[in-house]
């Protein structure tokens, strides 16, 4: 998640103050990703400086006035190509990953790792379950979201699980593991 890029898109719609962008943010896209006030504020300077966003005046506050920012035709023009451009996943392995080939690399059982995170997996899938129920279409998109990438990783789990034995010989010997 690009953050440069998310205050962008809230600034998009009009001017506004980093708390109201902040604010904006938690209630649209952050619900489970913090966005600390200090990455806001620091964000708006650097796109201030980038020429993506200009300060446009001070609005009074609560604690002290509070400067207003507007996207530049620059940062309309940034964010455009941004939201146009597909991107594939991380290339990097997922976590989970990492600490199954770890644990079979330490000679360690995979099975409970593999188990563990199913059961994690399908808890939150009942929550979102739950949590569909009533919400707005901003929250259903993003539980509809996180579901489909649960399911796919609980298929992996699956394979993963299918394959422990050849990816544990492979690990083992120093082969290349196979299907077999």
């Amino acid at each position: 998640m690009s953050v440069p890029m998310a205050v962008l898109g809230l600034l998009q719609p009009g001017p506004a103050h980093g708390f109201a962008i902040k604010r904006r943010y938690d209630e649209l896209i952050g619900r489970d990703r913090e966005l600390k006030y200090g990455q806001v504020y620091s964000t708006l300077a650097r796109l201030e400086r980038d020429g993506l966003a200009s300060g446009v005046g001070v609005q009074p506050g609560g604690g002290g006035d509070r400067k207003v920012y507007a996207i530049t035709d620059a940062g309309v023009t940034e964010l455009e190509t941004w939201l146009m451009t597909p991107q594939l996943p991380q290339a990097r392995p997922a976590e989970l990953v990492t600490r199954v080939v770890l644990a079979l690399v330490a000679g360690r059982p995979a099975e409970p790792i593999l188990d563990g995170q199913r059961r994690v997996y399908l808890a939150r899938m009942r929550e979102l379950t739950a949590a569909r129920k009533g919400a707005d279409a901003v929250a259903r998109a993003l539980a509809d979201f996180e579901q489909a990438h649960l399911e796919a990783d609980l298929r992996w789990i699956e394979l993963a699980a299918a394959r422990l034995g050849p990816m544990r010989e492979a690990l083992n010997t120093g082969e290349e593991a196979t299907d077999g």
